[in-house]
């Protein structure tokens, strides 16, 4: 997006369920920041912007429920698939939330379940149902900027982060910074997000096809 470049991958792992869900495998998502993508990233342990963002994707894919995680059980209260999607930033030109948003979920919708390797069956597609998109935004002067560059995030003193499915439902919600908004305010950023949502589902399907 822009000159924001980000690419996610998804690593598979068996591992022994939760003892209150005997039945579900796991989804995780984590975000790397470093000092290629951009300056003011520094080396070492995770950041606090980089905890932030990988829960933000993790949650709009988890709540819209596009991963049935019973999907993923091998052997009920024994053997379950762990799904992890790993993000990194290249480049970070601004609105990294959007960009590994949009990496996480297309890169879901092409992953290979390795099951030949682990001597369970043999590989299969994961099962993805819909394409959960997140669309964020920034007030800067006393409005709110869909997709903001680098420019208008440093300017800006207010973050919403909207995820939607398929259907234009709403997913997902993440406030950031400071400030506060209004119902009205709310209302008419999820029109603009619901818009902006379905264009970029048909990209993932494009790229998908292609």
């Amino acid at each position: 997006m822009g000159k924001t470049v980000v690419y996610a991958g998804v690593k598979f792992e068996i591992r022994t369920p939760w003892p209150d869900r005997p039945a579900e495998g796991s989804l995780m998502c984590g975000a790397e920041l470093r000092p290629v993508a951009h300056r003011k990233y520094e080396p070492g342990p995770p950041s606090p912007q980089s905890i932030e963002l990988g829960r933000v994707v993790d949650r709009g894919i988890r709540e819209s429920g596009c991963i049935d995680m019973n999907s993923l059980c091998i052997i009920p209260g024994e053997k379950v698939w762990g799904v992890m999607i790993d993000i990194h930033v290249l480049s970070d030109g601004g609105n990294i939330f959007d960009a590994c948003g949009l990496a996480a979920i297309a890169a879901l919708r092409t992953a290979v379940v390795p099951a030949e390797r682990f001597d369970v069956g043999e590989d299969y597609t994961l099962a993805v149902n819909g394409t959960p998109i997140m669309a964020s935004f920034t007030r800067v002067g006393g409005r709110y900027v869909y997709d903001p560059c680098e420019e208008e995030e440093l300017g800006g003193d207010e973050r919403i982060h909207i995820t939607i499915g398929d259907e234009g439902h709403l997913h997902s919600l993440q406030k950031g910074l400071r400030g506060v908004f209004t119902p009205a305010e709310f209302a008419e950023i999820f029109k603009v997000a619901q818009t902006k949502c379905a264009e970029l589902r048909k990209v993932v399907a494009e790229k998908e096809a292609n």
